[in-house]
C-alpha cells in the first residue's frame, strides 16, 4: 500500500519538537521509577505532577540508590567518554543489593525474568476478532512506525546518513511478523533505547546483531543474577540517555530563520507532552500543513522592476535601486494559483496598479515562481484580464511553466491571453514596451 510515503508529512521542524517532547515525556515516566514512587497521569504535566506530590512518601534508601547512580552515570559519562559507564554501574547497584537486602527496603528491583526463548508457535485467532484486531492493528501500525522514523531520523540528522522508510516499514513488519511467532510483543524503534544504545558506543546496524546475541546469552544463563538490578538505575540510564535530545538552542535558532517553522517544531513539542508521541506527531503534521496553507492563501506579490545593467528582473519594493517603467506594471505570484488564493492576488494587483503614480498601459504578470494552477486560477487571470481591458489596460502573461501554459490553453484562457508562448520573456516584453514608447514619442499622433 506504500503506506511509507506518510512520513513526508513529518518535517525536520516537527522533529525537532518531536525529540524534544518525547525526551521529556519519557523522563516523566522514569521518574517514578528513580525515585520508587507509584507515579500515575496521563501527559507530561499530569506524570510530573504527581510525582512530586508523591516524592514525600519515598524512602530515603531508594532516593540515594536513584540519586546516586544518576551523579555516577552522569560524572562517568564526563570523565570516561565512549566507555561502558552504564554497564558498571548496572554491576555496582545489584551486587549492593544483593549483598545488603535492599530489596527488603523499598527498593524496587527488576524481579524474576523467564530463563530461555519463547516457544515458536502460529498464533491462533477466530473470524469474529479479525475486525477489532485490523483497528487495532493499524493503530500499531501509526504509533510504531511514527515514532520509529521520527526516531532514526533524528539519530541519522545527528550522524549524516540517510534513512529509507520503506526499507524501515519493511523491516518493522518483518520484526513484527517475527515476534507474533513467539507471542511477543507489538515491536518498534524507540528513541529512548537508540539513545542508550548510541551512548554505549554503537556506530553501525551492526551493534544489534551484538546486542541481541548479548540478550539470549543473558536470557540462558544469566536471568539470576539480574533479580536485584534496581529499576532506579535502568530509569537513571534511559534519563541520561534522552537528556541529549533537549536541546533550546536549535528552538532559537529556528525562531530566528523562521517563525512558520518554529510554530510548527512548538506544536510538535507541546503536542508529544499532552498528547503522547502519536497524536502530538499527527497534531503537529496537520498544523504542518494548515500553516503552509495560511501561507499560500496570501501569497506575496511582487511588484517587479529590471536590475541595473542586467534583463533580470526583481522585486523593487525591496531593491529600491530596481530601474521601473512608467506606464508598465510588472508583477510575480510567489506561490502556486489555487482556488484559496485567486481572489487576494487579484484584489492585490488590482489595489498595486491603481496606486501606480503614472497611469498605466500595460500589465504584464511573470508566472516563472507559480509551479501550478488550477482551474479557478486561470479563470482568475481571464477575469483580471477582462477588468483591466475595461480599464483600457493592455494584459499579457510571461515565463509560465510548461503544465501552467498547458493549463492555460486547455481552458482556452491563453487565447484571450493573445498567446502565452514559451519563445517569449518577461525581458522580450519590458524591450517591446520600451520601443513602443520611445516611437510614440518621436512620432506623436497630432489630431487633424
Amino acid at each position: 500500500m506504500r503506506l511509507s510515503s506518510f512520513v513526508n508529512f513529518i518535517s525536520e521542524s516537527i522533529l525537532l519538537g518531536f525529540k524534544a517532547g518525547a525526551a521529556l515525556s519519557i523522563a516523566s515516566l522514569q521518574f517514578p521509577k528513580l525515585f520508587g514512587v507509584p507515579g500515575g497521569g496521563n501527559n507530561f504535566f499530569e506524570r510530573l505532577s504527581v510525582t512530586i506530590q508523591q516524592l514525600s512518601s519515598a524512602q530515603g534508601t531508594v532516593i540515594v540508590v536513584g540519586i546516586g547512580s544518576l551523579a555516577l552515570l552522569i560524572c562517568g559519562e564526563h570523565l570516561f567518554p565512549g566507555r561502558p559507564v552504564a554497564l558498571v554501574v548496572v554491576i555496582i547497584s545489584t551486587a549492593i543489593v544483593s549483598v545488603f537486602g535492599l530489596a527488603e527496603h523499598g527498593v524496587r528491583v527488576v524481579g524474576f525474568i523467564p530463563p530461555g526463548l519463547p516457544a515458536i508457535r502460529l498464533p491462533s485467532f477466530q473470524t469474529q476478532h479479525i475486525d477489532s484486531l485490523v483497528e487495532l492493528a493499524f493503530a500499531c501500525f501509526l504509533l510504531s512506525y511514527v515514532e520509529s522514523i521520527a526516531a532514526a531520523r533524528a539519530f541519522a540528522s545527528k550522524h549524516r546518513y540517510t534513512v529509507d522508510p520503506r526499507q524501515e516499514l519493511l523491516g518493522l513488519g518483518a520484526a513484527n511478523l517475527m515476534a507474533a511467532l513467539g507471542h511477543g510483543y507489538p515491536v518498534a524503534g524507540g528513541l529512548s533505547q537508540s539513545a542508550v544504545n548510541e551512548k554505549a558506543g554503537a556506530r553501525t546496524p551492526l551493534s544489534l546483531i551484538f546486542a541481541s546475541m548479548a540478550l539470549v546469552l543473558v536470557l540462558f544463563f544469566l536471568t539470576g543474577m539480574l533479580r536485584n538490578l534496581p529499576e532506579s538505575v535502568l530509569a537513571g540510564i534511559v534519563l541520561v540517555a534522552v537528556a541529549g535530545f533537549v536541546k533550546i538552542d536549535d528552538f532559537r535558532r529556528l525562531r530566528q530563520i523562521s517563525r512558520l517553522e518554529f510554530n510548527v517544531a512548538l506544536v510538535a513539542f507541546v503536542g508529544v507532552l499532552l498528547l503522547g508521541i502519536l497524536k502530538g506527531v499527527a497534531i503537529s503534521a496537520i498544523a504542518s500543513i494548515l500553516f503552509l496553507l495560511r501561507m499560500m492563501a496570501n501569497p506575496h506579490v511582487s511588484v517587479l522592476g529590471r536590475i541595473p545593467g542586467s534583463a533580470r528582473f526583481s522585486d523593487a519594493g525591496r531593491h529600491t535601486s530596481n530601474e521601473r517603467f512608467p506606464g508598465l506594471f510588472l508583477f510575480r505570484i510567489e506561490a502556486p494559483l489555487l482556488y484559496f488564493n485567486v481572489d487576494t492576488v487579484s484584489s492585490t494587483v488590482l489595489d498595486a496598479i491603481h496606486k501606480e503614480r503614472v497611469a498605466v498601459r500595460m500589465t504584464v504578470c511573470d508566472l516563472s515562481t507559480s509551479p501550478y494552477i488550477d482551474a479557478a486560477g486561470a479563470r482568475m487571470l481571464q477575469h483580471l484580464e477582462e477588468e483591466l481591458e475595461r480599464e483600457g489596460i493592455q494584459f499579457k502573461v510571461a515565463e509560465a511553466h510548461a503544465e501552467v501554459r498547458e493549463i492555460l490553453r486547455a481552458t482556452g484562457i491563453s487565447e484571450s491571453l493573445g498567446g502565452v508562448s514559451r519563445h517569449t520573456s518577461l525581458a522580450d516584453i519590458v524591450e517591446d514596451f520600451e520601443r513602443d514608447s520611445r516611437n510614440t514619442l518621436t512620432h506623436p499622433i497630432h489630431e487633424g
